[in-house]
């Protein structure tokens, strides 16, 4: 579920905004009513995207977001204020916002434009994973590109296979990776022959990371398998 702050001053609005998104658009959204508390609220925890309203109380929308850009430069953030001017539209673009929408708004089109927003966001998260070949494992190196793991002067080379296997453990660490999307991410079919063969891989690679005891491949029951780095 997407996490969404927004932080509107308008006690009535923000509690109407809040419902309608967490009902329509499934998001768990945390409701600030002034900047300093928006500000606090995101230091706290992560965010998939912010609506920040421009006119508040303590610490305007604009400075907020200012504040913000300077602790996180890719969250998406949504600014809506009631003026229509070019030079407010302007301001927010220049501070890093990446939509402006002007008061009275329908609901249905704010959730239009999160929802084109989280989409843009996730495709260019999901280009740079498919570009990283650079990992860093506990105390080892692994490059994917060369489909070498690395401890202090120590090499070892991996298998085709063993390195995109790997590579996804990486991308989803100290979180689940499915064992069906692995193997139609590697062998292009899960069927049993090719999960047998999956099992060995992994035994491969556990033995490959186990000099670091900080690092371990563990079985998820029922789910598929997690990298854990402690």
């Amino acid at each position: 579920m997407k996490k969404i702050l927004l932080v509107e001053d308008d006690p009535n609005l923000g509690l109407l905004l809040q419902d309608y998104l967490q009902l329509k658009g499934k998001f768990e959204v945390v409701l600030c009513t002034d900047g300093d508390e928006g500000l606090r609220a995101f230091t706290k925890q992560s965010y998939d995207l912010l609506i920040l309203d421009v006119m508040m109380p303590k610490k305007d929308g604009f400075t907020l977001g200012k504040e913000i850009r300077k602790i996180n430069e890719h969250v998406p953030i949504i600014f809506a204020t009631a003026k229509a001017m070019i030079e407010d539209k302007t301001q927010a673009f220049n501070l890093g916002g990446d939509d402006y929408i002007t008061k009275p708004f329908r609901i249905e089109e704010l959730l239009l434009r999160i929802n084109a927003l989280l989409k843009r966001t996730e495709g260019s998260e999901k280009k740079a994973d498919e570009m990283q070949t650079q990992f860093k494992i506990g105390k080892y190196d692994f490059d994917y590109s060369t489909q070498l793991i690395s401890i202090g002067n120590v090499q070892q080379k991996l298998s085709t296979k063993e390195a995109a296997l790997l590579r996804l453990l990486c991308l989803h660490k100290n979180e689940v990776l499915t064992r069906e999307e692995a193997l139609l991410n590697i062998w292009h079919d899960d069927n049993y022959f090719n999960g047998r063969s999956m099992d060995v891989f992994l035994s491969k690679i556990r033995k490959y990371l186990k000099d670091d005891p900080n690092v371990e491949i563990v079985n998820v029951h029922g789910r598929g398998y997690k990298l854990l780095i402690n």
